[in-house]
């Protein structure tokens, strides 16, 4: 009987394990943790946001790097499928705002379950605290892997989902791209992402723990044209901003900056143009024209924010309401569509969500996930040079590149998990 390896019990390692055994291969899944889904476990804040309910366009438009690697894969599996998959296997789903889904419990141990109880009854061998060390590579085929401690163990197929560098706490600790990079495969620079900035300004600090919600930010390379813009919700931290706008911007970053300085804009107002905002004001400044500058702001910010805005602005915080000029108002108006901040940098992996980087996706089959420089070696998930933004489109490339290489590495490229 053929026998397959997949090295890490994490999100992509499951899917491929449980596809691969789906119709009776021999597959062993060797995880060097002490359980399985470690980091699974605490994605979506432990809520598990496993998959996005939009289409499958909108889908391409939130992976960052290399979406048309994923062609196949995706559509081989896709959200449906996923969505399907789980709910067959005892985790039903449901959908909230932005189409991210979630187990309708809430717990991330649901989804693990579901994928463990698929493995256990298709009599997937699941070996815990088992590390793998290097692979057998034999006339340019893959024969099986070398554990730590020495022992060797033979398999027809290897399936390396042995994730990225992200969360070390949970086992990255990128052993895979060392693995693959010994046998001749390209690793692609690594980078956090998903992850929070630095910010140089000192009085981002004073505004710790201040949420803003339905603001836009853009991010440029200083003096040049915004790389990206987006809508959401921000935060402010003891180091810099984070919140899932913040997150999906720090994906950018890196390609355009790598680790110099970028510019970060943000519009406390999006909703009004520049001259709506300048008759909001005057109203405003009419209603309290006696009042002191700094007392007269409780109407446009949160209170944490408005001694910030006053410096910012320029003007005398004591100065009459009745006292600024035309320039000042114009001004002040510029700088609440324009809070400009440094990003000196990223956090480091242990706050990013993923990493940025990878196997070269040109020395991958995309149609099987198969290595095109040793056959039978397979890759599925984070270790692959793709990501995605925010909103359950990075456990997409996971199921999707898993079952892909499970089903391939078994032979069946037309493999079909419905009938669980």
């Amino acid at each position: 009987m053929k026998k397959i390896i997949v090295i890490g019990g994490g999100a992509a390692g499951m899917m491929a394990a449980a596809a691969a055994a789906e119709k009776g291969i021999k597959v062993t899944l060797y995880e060097k943790n002490e359980k399985l889904g470690k980091k699974l476990f605490i994605t979506g804040k432990g809520r598990c946001n496993l998959t996005n309910a939009c289409d499958m366009e909108e889908i391409f438009r939130n992976v960052v790097t290399n979406p048309k690697f994923l062609y196949s894969a995706f559509y081989g599996f896709d959200n449906q499928a996923v969505m399907n998959w789980f709910e067959k296997a005892g985790c039903p789903v449901k959908t909230e705002r932005g189409g991210r889904v979630f187990p309708v419990s809430d717990h991330s141990s649901d989804v693990i379950a579901a994928l463990e109880r698929q493995m256990r009854k298709r009599k997937v061998d699941i070996r815990l605290h088992t590390e793998v060390e290097s692979l057998t590579i034999r006339e340019g085929r893959i024969t099986g892997v070398g554990l730590k401690g020495g022992k060797k163990e033979e398999g027809d197929a290897v399936i390396m989902a042995t994730g990225g560098l992200a969360y070390p706490s949970t086992g990255s600790d990128g052993d895979g791209y060392r693995m693959a990079a010994e046998k001749g495969h390209t690793i692609k620079e690594t980078f956090p992402s998903l992850v929070p900035f630095n910010i140089q300004e000192k009085w981002c600090r004073s505004l710790q723990g201040l949420s803003l919600k339905n603001v836009k930010v853009f991010l440029a390379a200083k003096d040049k044209k915004p790389f990206y813009e987006g809508f959401g919700e921000m935060l402010f931290t003891h180091f810099g901003v984070s919140g899932p706008l913040i997150l999906s911007a720090s994906s950018y970053y890196r390609k355009k900056c790598k680790r110099g300085k970028a510019a970060l804009r943000l519009d406390l107002k999006p909703a009004l143009t520049p001259e709506q905002l300048d008759r909001r004001l005057l109203r405003d400044f009419e209603a309290n024209k006696n009042k002191q500058f700094k007392n007269s702001l409780g109407g446009l910010f949160p209170s944490k924010l408005i001694p910030v805005m006053v410096e910012l602005s320029g003007i005398d915080g004591e100065k009459k309401i009745h006292e600024i000029t035309k320039e000042e108002r114009l001004h002040f108006a510029y700088i609440i569509k324009n809070m400009e901040m440094t990003v000196t940098g990223t956090r480091d992996y242990a706050e990013a969500v993923i990493t940025q980087g990878g196997i070269c996706v040109k020395e991958v089959n995309p149609s099987t996930m198969e290595s095109k420089l040793i056959k039978g070696l397979y890759f599925a998930g984070e270790i692959l040079d793709t990501d995605a933004l925010t909103g359950g489109f990075n456990l997409q490339i996971a199921w999707s590149t898993g079952y892909q290489a499970g089903i391939c590495a078994a032979g069946k490229e037309n493999g079909d998990l419905n009938e669980l």
